[in-house]
């Protein structure tokens, strides 16, 4: 079956039926709508889709091969000839080339490497085999049943959260779900949530809810998390966290605070949305379950596969409270009707299969061992610093020492094409005080981290040319 392309003729016009066939060619080739190397419908095909002669095409296409607009070999598909003359395409306005970094220590990003494409590749393909006719149609804008099913069940066991397919809804991330729940809250009048600070910083998650009318209460986190009196005293009907692992602190939310927040929102009627982003990755204590199991009316639970799997999956959940699910179900199917069900299908395949929990267990080893080797490096090269925040995920905390600009160790880093974040990124004032380093190892191997430290070990020690002994 040959490609079809749009050409349209005149039949009552003046001028000849080959002479349009002809210029319109010419003009589709001319403005870039057949490109380079694009095959044409064969002539049989071509004059039947335009109820022509197969000889009027055939003279059409052999006087623009004469021209010079298309190639055509014996056994071959006749194409768009590569000297055929085009007008110059509009030039793209330029946009500052990104540096190119030789070890870069972004947060947040697992081992793209580590994806497993096998695994995935058979669940999708179980997926196709086993998905029934009705399930290709739009469905609950929840999201696939056996998807939900196999969440509920999932987030039970490994995160002791409160779980019911019939309250989770399938959404394409983090970024999707949080504006879900907050234009859900919106609507019933909340305008302030409360944000860890620091937490989510300046960026796109800030900028997401400044648009929908909210404005973004800063919450300050110590070395117990959350400040639940500082809570308090905003005022705000709702607050989003990341109690397993604050991010990017690395602290765990302490048990007294966990129970001083479910009474916060008990007594004040609040809701506290729960980014549960990479718990699953935890190496030096027993795992830490969901807040959203002990306070299961109040806590919105939020979790996606970006870091389990990879960014691109695009598959996130929000288990909700029963008096949230309807509204929040509404937003979602206001906003795509649903996301990708093939996908949802092959998501619950690779959990139930046990496949998942193998690639987890296998990630685990691979963290821990990168964890270790930035441990090790920063002994070697630039001992003294204090590294926080290791006991779970796959970034930590450096804190620099007295006098050390963050901003300055950021900009010489990058001359030496090292990727370094500071802490002020994450701030929502953008303070620099106290200095620290916000160093991501997920997507390094251990010969980078160990090159990338020692290549700027004596920016953070801030002896330059050496560091201590």
């Amino acid at each position: 079956m040959g490609p079809e392309v749009l050409l349209r003729l005149d039949r009552d016009g003046p001028e000849p039926l080959r002479a349009q066939l002809e210029g319109g060619l010419r003009e589709a080739i001319r403005a870039g709508r057949l490109r380079a190397g694009e095959r044409l419908p064969s002539s049989r095909e071509l004059a039947r889709q335009l109820g022509v002669s197969r000889g009027l095409v055939q003279d059409c296409y052999g006087q623009l091969y004469a021209e010079g607009y298309l190639t055509a070999r014996v056994g071959s598909a006749t194409r768009v000839a590569a000297t055929a003359p085009a007008r110059p395409a509009p030039a793209p306005a330029e946009r500052p080339a990104a540096a190119r970094l030789d070890v870069d220590f972004a947060s947040g990003v697992p081992d793209l490497a580590g994806f497993p494409r096998a695994d995935w590749a058979w669940a999708v393909r179980e997926a196709c085999r086993t998905v029934a006719n009705a399930d290709l149609h739009y469905g609950d804008p929840r999201g696939d049943r056996t998807l939900r099913r196999v969440l509920a069940g999932y987030l039970r066991r490994v995160r002791a959260a409160v779980a019911e397919p019939a309250d989770i809804v399938v959404c394409t991330g983090f970024a999707q779900g949080l504006g879900l729940v907050l234009r859900a809250l919106s609507r019933s009048g909340v305008r302030a949530v409360g944000f860890e600070d620091p937490g989510y910083g300046q960026g796109e998650t800030l900028a997401a809810v400044t648009r929908l009318g909210i404005e973004a209460v800063p919450v300050p986190v110590d070395e117990g998390g959350v400040d639940v009196a500082a809570l308090a005293r905003t005022g705000v009907a709702a607050v989003v966290l990341t109690p397993a692992h604050q991010s990017p602190t690395g602290v765990v939310l302490a048990p007294d605070r966990r129970h001083a927040l479910a009474a916060w929102a008990a007594d004040r009627d609040a809701v506290v949305v729960e980014d549960d982003y990479d718990a699953e990755f935890r190496y030096d204590r027993e795992p830490v379950g969901t807040l959203q199991g002990i306070a299961a009316g109040r806590v919105v639970l939020l979790g996606t596969v970006s870091k389990s799997l990879a960014p691109a999956m695009r598959l996130g959940w929000v288990v909700c409270p029963p008096h949230l699910t309807e509204a929040i179900v509404e937003e979602k199917r206001l906003s795509d009707r649903g996301s990708p069900g093939l996908d949802q299908l092959a998501l619950a395949r690779l959990i139930e299969s046990g496949r998942y929990d193998r690639h987890l267990r296998r990630m685990r080893g691979v963290y821990a061992g990168r964890r270790e080797a930035l441990a090790g490096a920063l002994a070697r090269h630039a001992p003294g610093l204090r590294l926080t925040g290791l006991a779970a995920g796959f970034h930590a905390v450096l804190h620099l020492p007295e006098g050390v600009r963050e901003a300055d160790v950021v900009a010489a880093a990058r001359e030496r094409s090292v990727g370094l974040y500071g802490m002020s990124d994450f701030r929502m004032s953008g303070g620099t005080t106290p200095g620290q380093l916000v160093i991501g190892f997920g997507n390094l191997g251990e010969p980078a981290i160990e090159r990338g430290v020692a290549a700027v070990a004596d920016l953070l020690t801030g002896k330059p040319g050496g560091h201590a002994d």
